[in-house]
């Protein structure tokens, strides 16, 4: 059946009311109406859902559009019954969600040939009973949404994905069209290999979304900065993602009680209230949904302009689809991920008791996000390689990198010594296998190669892993290196890698950012992100303030941290308060510093404020939520009855961690704690002594990254972390 192109344009405005068609939409369309298999790569909101309503609509029989997600399909019918007003039965689904009677309405609609799409979840066409029935009907064609869900090598793999092949040829041949919006290379190969169509004509848009905004953070301080971040961007929709239930229900919890309209979105939620929740987003009657990644697959919000990812995703493909969720519509669209290594860490450690060839793509495909997130090159090139697409623009002027450059050198040397060691070495590793070589790293898996014996071993130890990590990764981009994804990223030589090699030329390399490690909230002196983690504080008022702090703590011959912190100066700078009482909702001040030191910052900033005109912003406090305080106090009644920390943690079901966190909020606030007891007990009075003087006489911060390294390997992290908040609740309270 050939259809004209004024034919399919008149049906596009009768149903859809859209006068043109978008990018590759007519094209994919035709290729399909005339029976032929077709694999549609395109960026989420490049229209995918279009390229098979239509032909759908238009075509004889019914089609089969196999979907993983049951509240998608809600979605999809009402959008579909939208469109076509006057026949209500043009599109069901048929998933668990339905009963008897509705199993049964769907059916007769489908038997008198009525309904044109058929939402059907993987799960519900494997059922013996939907096979039979499907097979008395005429199929126009299947269409496969979400088919990076089919590959391992995807970020949402389903084995009863794996089954959609044998059962489409049972019930009936008939076209196949598969849909994603993220692919690799690799993830692409394995959908079209699986569903049986190696042949089909391959469909793709380019994965870049120019109208979004790219950026990484530190992970510190996230849920104030996230407060901050959206209260700057009032009444705008946004998504939040965490990994966990439990976090998704602390940080919308935490929001809500900041006057932030948020509602969770989670797998543990019962599905009236989930779906309730999806709807007072699209319908706009909060303005952010805090969701685990269960949330937002074909969601067509076409205003969302922020997305934030409060825990880094497990795959590029998943942040990838997560980020394009916002600017839909074309307009902006900012996308802010918070990182820390000890989040890999922990996601490295959910991998643990699954098959080893799972964890071997598992890791693979997070050292892919490290390297995301590490790395200093402008975020579109990084991202579009990974999709297997070369971005040629040098600056795209909108990405944390781009805007805040860090020095470029010319790295000739360094790719030519990567590449020789690659090149003189009988079997490929790994990324980390070969900067351990260049930085003399000896190691168990070094040694049993013997490649410390190698004349290149340690020929770049003073520049160190990470330095040797990103010249691989940038020289991967530059197309001299090859990663195999399918032996889990072992690296080999390009012919264009060999070709430098021969004639070695200038290439010009970026270091990759640090991201510093906090264990402390408060340890904000490092910005590692790109824009001053201070959040655009006033620099001219921060200044004095540093020189007031400066010289109270001559006068009082305390360090200087032990007045205020860097971050409660940085607050300060941003709120302007006028009064101990406003002083107090500066982060890391509480009533005892305020009290005791606050007099003077705050006739300072009066002063400032006076003689420079300046409107003050309505104040950023950052309420905590109820339950928080109530452990606050559980653990301040807990010491003073000199119970073991341990067991405090215990009796409230936490972490150690988290008791030392909630400790040091507590003594930065300027409430006294006296942990003596438990200092006596746990750590040798010498070290104790060594600790507090160091913090006492040395310490230019309270950083516990410059401690660390500065008193050396015989003290554990915990043990200066406790002295330390002995320290400052005797000095600064």
């Amino acid at each position: 059946m050939h259809t004209t192109s004024e034919f399919l344009h008149s049906q596009l405005k009768q149903f859809f009311g859209f006068d043109s068609f978008k990018g590759q939409q007519e094209e994919v369309i035709k290729h399909l109406i005339d029976g032929n298999d077709s694999f549609v790569l395109m960026p989420t909101g490049g229209g995918k859902s279009l390229c098979y309503q239509l032909p759908a609509l238009v075509m004889p029989g019914v089609a089969i559009i196999i979907s993983p997600l049951i509240a998608l399909m809600k979605n999809q019918v009402d959008a579909i019954r939208g469109f076509v007003v006057e026949r209500d039965g043009i599109a069901h689904f048929l998933n668990s969600s339905l009963n008897k009677a509705q199993i049964q309405e769907v059916k007769d609609d489908l038997m008198s040939g009525q309904t044109k799409l058929l939402y059907v979840a993987p799960e519900s066409l494997t059922k013996e009973e939907n096979i039979a029935f499907l097979k008395q009907l005429t199929i126009s064609f299947y269409a496969v949404d979400e088919a990076h869900c089919i590959s391992e090598w995807g970020h949402d793999f389903r084995p009863e994905y794996r089954r959609i092949y044998p059962i489409v040829q049972e019930i009936g041949k008939a076209p196949v069209i598969a849909l994603t919006a993220t692919a690799t290379p690799k993830v692409q190969n394995d959908i079209q290999k699986n569903l049986g169509m190696s042949d089909a004509r391959v469909f793709k848009t380019s994965f870049n979304r120019d109208n979004l905004y790219y950026e990484i953070r530190t992970k510190v301080n996230t849920e104030r900065e996230i407060i901050k971040f959206i209260k700057a961007n009032q009444g705008k929709s946004g998504i939040i993602y965490c990994l966990s239930r439990k976090k998704v229900e602390e940080v919308a919890q935490l929001l809500v009680v900041n006057g932030i309209k948020a509602l969770p979105y989670h797998a543990g939620l019962d599905p009236t209230t989930r779906a309730s929740n999806q709807d007072s987003f699209l319908m706009e009657g909060v303005d952010v949904i805090v969701a685990t990644i269960a949330f937002g697959m074909g969601i067509d919000k076409p205003d969302v302009r922020f997305v934030i990812h409060y825990d880094i995703p497990k795959s590029l493909e998943s942040y990838y689809q997560e980020t394009g969720r916002s600017g839909r519509d074309g307009g902006e669209g900012q996308c802010i991920a918070f990182y820390s290594y000890k989040d890999i860490q922990k996601l490295e450690k959910f991998m643990q008791g699954k098959p080893i060839s799972e964890q071997e793509i598992g890791r693979q495909l997070l050292m892919e996000t490290v390297s995301y997130a590490e790395s200093s090159l402008c975020r579109r090139k990084v991202l579009l390689n990974y999709f297997g697409e070369d971005y040629n623009i040098d600056n795209c002027g909108s990405c944390d990198n781009c805007l805040y450059p860090k020095k470029q050198f010319d790295g000739k040397d360094e790719v030519a010594l990567v590449l020789e060691l690659i090149s003189t070495m009988k079997e490929q590793f790994k990324t980390e296998h070969l900067a351990n070589i260049m930085a003399g790293v000896t190691n168990s898996i070094i040694k049993s190669y013997n490649h410390h014996k190698l004349e290149l071993f340690g020929i770049g130890k003073s520049k160190g892993i990470r330095f040797w990590m990103a010249v691989i990764r940038q020289a991967l981009i530059h197309h001299l290196l090859f990663k195999d994804i399918e032996k889990y990223g072992l690296i080999s030589c390009t012919p264009e890698g060999l070709k430098f090699l021969e004639n070695p030329y200038t290439i010009m390399l970026i270091e990759d950012r640090e991201f510093v490690e906090s264990e402390d909230d408060d340890e904000t002196s490092t910005p590692g992100h790109a824009r001053a983690s201070g959040g655009g504080g006033d620099e001219a008022l921060l200044s004095l303030l540093k020189d007031l702090r400066h010289s109270v703590s001559k006068k009082l011959n305390l360090p200087p941290f032990v007045i205020f912190s860097d971050p409660s100066l940085d607050d300060m700078s941003l709120l302007y308060p006028l009064t101990i009482d406003e002083l107090k909702n500066c982060q890391g001040v509480g009533e005892g510093k305020a009290k005791k030191f606050g007099k003077e910052f705050v006739e300072l900033i009066a002063k400032y404020v006076l003689e420079n005109e300046i409107d003050r912003p309505m104040d950023l406090v950052v309420k905590s939520v109820v339950n928080k305080s109530a452990i606050k106090v559980h653990i301040i009644n807990g010491i003073d009855r000199k119970l073991p920390l341990e067991d405090i943690a215990e009796s409230k079901g936490i972490e150690m961690e988290d008791i030392l966190n909630e400790l040091e909020a507590i003594v930065n606030s300027g409430t006294k704690i006296n942990i003596d007891y438990f200092i006596r007990q746990t750590i040798d009075d010498d070290k104790v002594d060594e600790i507090y003087q160091y913090f006492r006489t040395e310490a230019v911060s309270d950083s516990l990254r410059e401690a660390t390294e500065e008193l050396g390997k015989g003290y554990t992290e915990d043990e200066i972390r406790l002295v330390r908040i002995k320290f400052l609740s005797e000095l600064g309270n």
